[in-house]
């Protein structure tokens, strides 16, 4: 291959013909309109004071008599689309953290998790003892999100109709004749509160699942489209089951994440002593709306994912299944029942999630690790074996975790055989 060395304005290059420089970079770009670099390998940039490298010529060089700054690009070319989308969606969290934080005291995982899914068009179940403000985070997430906001509280009694809505009788008082005329649920809202879901029915926690899945809900012979975006934030309190109706696992399979509350630290408790005891009363400011909300679901969904990423979910969720051949030997004494494929996908639209959170437009395998916590604490079924030795689900996730090889580390183990 020719190779020339520029310099000054030298002439005689034709468009499109790899050059060797051997002046810095940016004293040739004065004199190119557009140029393409590439370091060498024999010889990087960085290794070399002059810059040496490849230097593709993709314009032509300039007129001496003209000035180049008339010429040359921007040195600051606008943003993609898409890269915009994302600086908009990390700025709006930091936003909304903010605000949310003149409410809420600590409890920034919980936040973030909970702004992780509805991002990603997902449902939340919270478990928490009583007192952790999960009501509170609610109805101030619906304030600064500028949505509707509805709470159920379940209780027994509840009827399924009391949840989606019902048809009533009501007289036409133009015609003179009765009609059935139907009359909304609290369903339909945008974020929904389905406080202590665990004291109600199963017919009744059954109301939830078409709303859940479909965004929509069927009355007699008519179907009605629920207000979008749609969001069902469920809690129970883990410790009292008396009375109770614990989900089944088609229905908790529904939810994105099982988020747990927990207690906040001395210094936080401290605070929210001061702050509720007093005249403070915190002014929010609503950050997004119904249609820049679906917008930035849409944004999410396109975010990048490698292949040894979806491998690495993929291997997490099927290491998961007792069954398997690779199972360890933990998961087959403590895990009666794996999670589903659900899982796997929720494991990537949530790393999508926490990556535009953080201002990536790529996920990592550290994503997935850090979402594997709420995607699968409640799609694991644990045996008696694990529940008469006190292990919980949270303490298998964190082995599994341990267990399964990254990409790099599996490729490097390949390597030494």
């Amino acid at each position: 291959m020719h190779w020339v060395a520029v310099r000054g304005r030298e002439a005689g290059v034709a468009e499109g013909e790899p050059i060797r420089i051997t002046e810095k970079l940016p004293a040739i770009r004065q004199h190119l309109q557009v140029v393409r670099y590439r370091p060498s390998r024999t010889s990087p940039p960085w290794l070399h004071p002059a810059g040496v490298g490849v230097l593709t010529v993709v314009g032509r060089f300039l007129d001496p008599k003209r000035e180049p700054s008339s010429i040359m690009p921007p040195s600051n070319p606008p943003l993609p689309p898409e890269a915009q989308a994302v600086r908009e969606l990390a700025a709006a969290y930091n936003q909304m953290s903010e605000q949310i934080g003149k409410v809420i005291v600590g409890q920034r995982q919980v936040i973030e998790q909970l702004l992780m899914a509805l991002f990603s068009r997902g449902h939340c179940l919270l478990e928490g003892v009583p007192g952790l403000a999960k009501t509170l985070l609610v109805s101030t997430v619906s304030r600064i999100l500028h949505l509707s906001f509805k709470r159920i509280q379940f209780t027994p009694d509840l009827m399924p109709a009391d949840i989606t809505g019902t048809d009533i009788l009501q007289d036409d008082p133009e015609t003179g004749r009765r009609r059935f005329v139907f009359l909304q649920g609290p369903i339909f809202a945008n974020m929904i509160l389905a406080d202590e879901i665990n004291r109600t029915p199963p017919k009744t926690q059954a109301a939830l699942l078409e709303a859940m899945q479909e965004h929509h809900v069927t009355a007699g012979a008519h179907t009605y489209r629920l207000p979008e975006p749609f969001f069902v934030l469920a809690t129970q309190n883990p410790i009292e089951q008396e009375g109770t109706y614990p989900l089944p696992e088609a229905q908790l399979d529904r939810f994105m994440f099982n988020i747990v509350v927990g207690y906040p630290s001395r210094q936080e408790e401290l605070q929210i002593m001061k702050q509720t005891t007093s005249n403070y009363k915190p002014d929010l400011k609503p950050i997004l709306d119904g249609p820049q909300i679906l917008r930035l679901q849409e944004v999410v969904r396109q975010i990048v994912v490698a292949d040894h990423v979806f491998a690495y979910a993929v291997d997490l969720v099927r290491t998961t299944r007792p069954k398997e051949p690779n199972a360890p030997k933990f998961i087959q004494e403590w895990v009666a029942w794996g999670a589903g494929p659900r899982a796997s996908q929720y494991l990537i639209l949530g790393g999508k999630a926490r990556a535009i959170l953080h201002g990536r437009m790529h996920v990592t395998t550290e994503d997935i690790r850090e979402v594997a916590y709420p995607v699968l604490r409640h799609r694991l079924v644990t045996t008696f074996n694990a529940d008469a030795e006190g292990i919980t689900r949270d303490q298998i996730i964190k082995r599994l975790i341990d267990t399964v090889p990254l990409p790099q580390e599996e490729a490097a183990a390949r390597a030494r055989r």
